[in-house]
């Protein structure tokens, strides 16, 4: 199927956007945005975990219970992320790298399904990662769910109402192209707050 020409700079963005976060989480290089390679680790289990403040939220283990602030840990698998009803806490908890990285794996994947699959998983379908490795999978996995959702769609359906029924945002009052919209936006500003987390964890306690 042709890319509607409407899609086609928004699947450029998130094609762009997708590569950066990758490099920037698993190296060994990312484009510093003058041409200039600089160097990227992968990141490493410690690192995914890390919590740069007192009571954070974050993924654990099932035993170990929420966190501060949590009411319960959301997903499947041995591993949750923390949560709590509406209303959220407020001020919000401050959330950790593999906080972050959870939320985008997991919108990525439900909203493929929710526009091109099943159109039935939840939350506490997705399974969350405790390991770096295993999140770095997770997000390759989702983003490759999400795009071939995107190339499944045609003209019609990106001005349809309700084309994706995601059922934790507005998807289903919006025409689909919001919702690509939208998606990329998630993907762009929950990649700048990770690569600030890998930056503040780099120097942490004075160390470059």
């Amino acid at each position: 199927m042709n890319v509607p020409d409407r899609l086609v700079p928004l699947l450029k963005q998130f094609d762009w956007a997708c590569e950066r976060l990758g490099n920037r989480l698993a190296g060994p290089f990312v484009d510093s945005g003058n041409g200039t390679d600089v160097a990227a680790p992968v990141m490493t289990d410690d690192e995914y975990l890390w919590e740069p403040v007192p009571d954070c939220w974050s993924v654990r283990l099932r035993g170990s219970g929420p966190g501060p602030g949590g009411t319960s840990l959301t997903g499947a698998g041995e591993w949750g992320r923390d949560t709590a009803p509406f209303p959220h806490p407020a001020p919000p908890p401050f959330t950790t790298l593999a906080w972050r990285l959870s939320h985008l794996s997991e919108l990525l994947t439900l909203r493929a399904d929710h526009s091109a699959g099943t159109r039935s998983l939840t939350r506490e379908d997705h399974r969350v990662a405790g390991d770096a490795a295993g999140a770095l999978a997770d997000f390759g996995a989702s983003a490759a769910a999400w795009r071939g959702a995107l190339l499944g769609a045609d003209d019609a359906a990106l001005d349809t109402v309700g084309y994706s029924t995601y059922p934790y945002g507005s998807d289903p009052e919006d025409p689909f192209l919001d919702t690509v919209w939208w998606v990329n936006q998630e993907l762009l500003h929950h990649g700048a707050e990770i690569a600030l987390l890998r930056d503040l964890y780099r120097v942490r306690g004075g160390l470059a």
